[in-house]
């Protein structure tokens, strides 16, 4: 007459456990579900009806009361369809078989029995991981990686008779393979590095920038190659771990956007006339927006001179914290933001301020009006500012041919290992603490003195040494080098002040 079955609800990518618990009574036909369900979970009722109507059971003659708990959570979406059918199984004893309480499952229920994979999936499943889930089950989505977890045995079923038919014992599921990408041929989707003519140096800031994870601001006259450099930087980044792919994947699918590019980074280049919400995510019922669905990867903002500054500014917290927390009444909810930025702008309004090439007509003020866009805040976070000239395709240098990114990609991976084992966990440069940065390797006296005495002449704020710090170990880890070195520091200077 009662029974309890586990399940996992979702918070942002914040899991929860969820005991569905059902009660049938002998008496009038009813169904009731609570425990601040929502339309799509209300109508659940029929869904279950339907399906297992459609397998034989008959529910009529029963008031059946389903209550999802923690009741003080919205409950969202047909998540809950999978495990409020099997505990109304469990419940009229057309199961007798006992289901441990670190067993799950997840997925939604067609009209004829068929268990559907649902949105939000993949994160559900992560988050029974961490919540000590040991077996789950759940529908097979041909959009995403089988998944080896782990500590979790994961059981792919089709419907509930196949569910009703393993749990008694009658019925092995069977094994899924499926053809991994080549993480190679993904990378040959970006302009590479030795197609782009010219600029050596900005080629190897942008080095430096993907190794440590460093934000980029290039500032240029139109045509001299600033979205172009920035559209092949994705074309050096080493393809992300397994876990990282898995974060990925979770966020497009909250999304619901498709991700093929398994094993790249993403790469993301909003339009300056994006909401803030699109950037930052939000709405009625919170998805991830731009910055979220760029984590792990970078997020490209052409002309962000154009973006409004309320937009920008909204940026400074999650560059600062890799995280966005979205407020609402009924929820707060926090999406993973650990993006690298690259950003682009025109030095003026008309684009042609300092060109030799061509006039500028704009006004002091204009030009000022413009720069301020960006406010002071925001562009202090960024760790490498360039400004770019155009190519001299006539010089003698441009007969030499630059480097693959394939190279360039292979050193920037051997940096961020570096990184990995001394930090001891996958993080970067430019996003770990600062005393955990100079723990082992702490710059010497003679270093710091320098740093110190450029700091007062310059009048650099104490984030502006931690930048050049930061730039200079990253290099030294390109270099090979185990301590901070003093051609580091000169060189990260020069990326900074630039």
């Amino acid at each position: 007459m009662w029974a309890r079955v586990t399940s996992i609800g979702l918070k942002g990518m914040e899991g929860y456990r969820v005991n569905v618990e059902v009660a049938t009574y002998v008496g009038n036909d009813s169904f009731k579900i609570v425990g601040l369900p929502d339309a799509a979970v209300k109508e659940s009722k029929e869904r279950i009806i339907a399906a297992l109507s459609s397998l034989g059971y008959v529910l009529s003659g029963n008031k059946i009361i389903i209550n999802l708990s923690p009741a003080d959570q919205k409950k969202i979406g047909p998540m809950f369809d999978f495990p409020m059918a099997i505990g109304l199984l469990l419940s009229l004893h057309e199961l007798e078989e006992m289901i441990p309480k670190d067993t799950g499952f997840l997925g939604a229920l067609s009209l004829d029995g068929s268990v559907q994979p649902v949105e939000g999936l993949l994160p559900a499943v992560l988050a029974a991981k961490r919540l000590g889930i040991q077996r789950l089950y759940i529908p097979l989505d041909d959009h995403l990686p089988v998944l080896d977890i782990e500590g979790l045995e994961i059981i792919y079923v089709s419907s509930l008779k196949d569910v009703i038919g393993h749990l008694a014992g009658q019925w092995v599921p069977p094994f899924f393979k499926k053809v991994e990408e080549e993480s190679d041929c993904e990378n040959n989707r970006y302009l590479d590095f030795q197609q782009i003519i010219g600029h050596a140096g900005e080629k190897h800031a942008l080095e430096v920038a993907a190794a440590g994870e460093h934000h980029v601001l290039m500032t240029g006259p139109p045509g001299c190659g600033k979205s172009l450099l920035a559209e092949s930087f994705p074309s050096i980044l080493p393809p992300l771990s397994k876990e990282a792919q898995l974060e990925v994947l979770s966020l497009y699918q909250l999304s619901r956007n498709s991700y093929t590019q398994s094993q790249l980074p993403p790469y993301r280049s909003p339009h300056h006339s994006a909401s803030g919400v699109a950037i930052i995510g939000g709405g009625q019922y919170p998805k991830p927006g731009e910055i979220s669905l760029a984590h792990r990867g970078v997020l490209f903002l052409d002309e962000i001179g154009e973006f409004s500054r309320k937009t920008l500014d909204m940026l400074r917290q999650p560059l600062e914290n890799g995280l966005i927390t979205i407020s609402r009444t009924h929820a707060t909810i926090a999406y993973p933001a650990s993006f690298l930025l690259i950003a682009v702008m025109n030095p003026c309004p008309c684009g042609y301020a300092g060109s030799n090439a061509h006039y500028c007509t704009c006004s002091p003020k204009q030009i000022l009006t413009y720069q301020n866009r960006l406010s002071g805040p925001l562009r202090d976070r960024f760790d490498i500012n360039l400004a770019l000239r155009p190519v001299d395709f006539n010089a003698a240098s441009m007969t030499q041919a630059g480097e693959q990114s394939s190279f360039v990609r292979e050193r920037v991976k051997e940096a961020r290992e570096r990184q990995y084992d001394r930090y001891g966990e996958e993080i970067c440069n430019n996003r770990v603490p600062y005393e955990v940065l100079l723990r082992d390797r702490p710059l010497t006296d003679s270093q710091q003195s320098t740093l110190q005495q450029l700091a007062f002449k310059k009048n650099w704020s104490n984030r502006t040494q931690i930048k050049i710090i930061r730039l200079a170990r990253t290099i030294s880890d390109l270099q090979a080098s185990p301590a901070i070195t003093d051609q580091s520091i000169s060189e990260a200077i020069k990326l900074n002040t630039v």
